[in-house]
């Protein structure tokens, strides 16, 4: 919000109305947040609605999700629940990571690219897209730590681990903004060509892998489809097992690419 109130101050229609875009994918994480709650039993409201159309459906989900599970955690005497809990984790992280892909990532790329290319001293570009960098990496790890605890025998991660994996998420994301928002500023519209390469080379490593979270067969195609373009910047483990080799083959194509 500060970003767009800079670039709307200042004259800069073009980057207000990019930066403004940005906020468009969000939308749907909203919608599937509206289809959680009817799920769960909640019919909206127009008070509930109108917190969507204002991008901030998410936080009281979240808020209430969080609320949850600290309230379920806090009254059940042994591990009866526990799988109840664990699902309701799953949906704020689940949740966090879709606003991420979708709104917090165009964002970043962005707003980096602002600094980098046309204002190196724009503060208001350079903390957004600091704090939308550690946002990305705050909601990959969550979801590593979830997928982590759905694992038969593994316990919660200590601090000092979660502490390892927001560094190790934010170097490998902020390089990898780096590497992609230089090569734009070099090459221009090229970069697209190198991204659908990426993304393509990723859909179809997918696709060899089989993955079956998704059955249906176009859903499925869709799934491959997005988070093939997700690898173009992560790796998300998709599919139960060892991963090694897999993110071995991840990071000798993504330092290629």
């Amino acid at each position: 919000l500060c970003a767009i109130i800079h670039y709307l101050v200042r004259g800069q229609l073009g980057w207000f109305g990019l930066t403004t875009a940005c906020v468009v994918p969000g939308y749907a994480a909203q919608l599937l947040s509206i289809l959680w709650f009817r799920a769960d039993g909640h019919q909206p409201g127009c008070w509930l609605l109108v917190l969507h159309l204002l991008q901030l459906g998410l936080w009281k989900r979240d808020s209430c999700r969080y609320w949850d599970v600290l309230r379920m955690a806090a009254e059940m005497g042994g591990s009866a629940r526990a799988g109840e809990v664990l699902t309701r984790l799953g949906d704020v992280c689940v949740l966090q990571l879709l606003e991420a892909l979708l709104q917090t990532l165009p964002h970043l790329l962005l707003q980096a690219y602002i600094v980098l290319a046309v204002d190196p001293a724009g503060v208001i570009p350079g903390v957004s897209a600091v704090l939308s960098l550690l946002s990305l990496a705050w909601a990959l790890v969550s979801y590593s730590h979830f997928t982590c605890l759905l694992k038969p025998g593994h316990l919660s991660l200590p601090a000092m681990a979660m502490l390892c994996l927001l560094l190790w998420r934010t170097g490998m994301l902020g390089t990898r903004v780096l590497a992609l928002v230089l090569f734009a500023r070099l090459y221009s519209f090229w970069v697209f060509a190198v991204a659908g390469v990426h993304w393509l080379l990723m859909s179809f490593w997918l696709v060899g892998q089989q993955t079956d979270i998704v059955a249906q067969p176009c859903r499925w195609r869709l799934f491959n489809c997005l988070v093939g373009a997700v690898y173009i910047f992560c790796y998300i483990n998709v599919r139960p097992g060892p991963s090694k080799t897999r993110v071995s083959v991840f990071y000798a194509v993504s330092t290629r690419m």
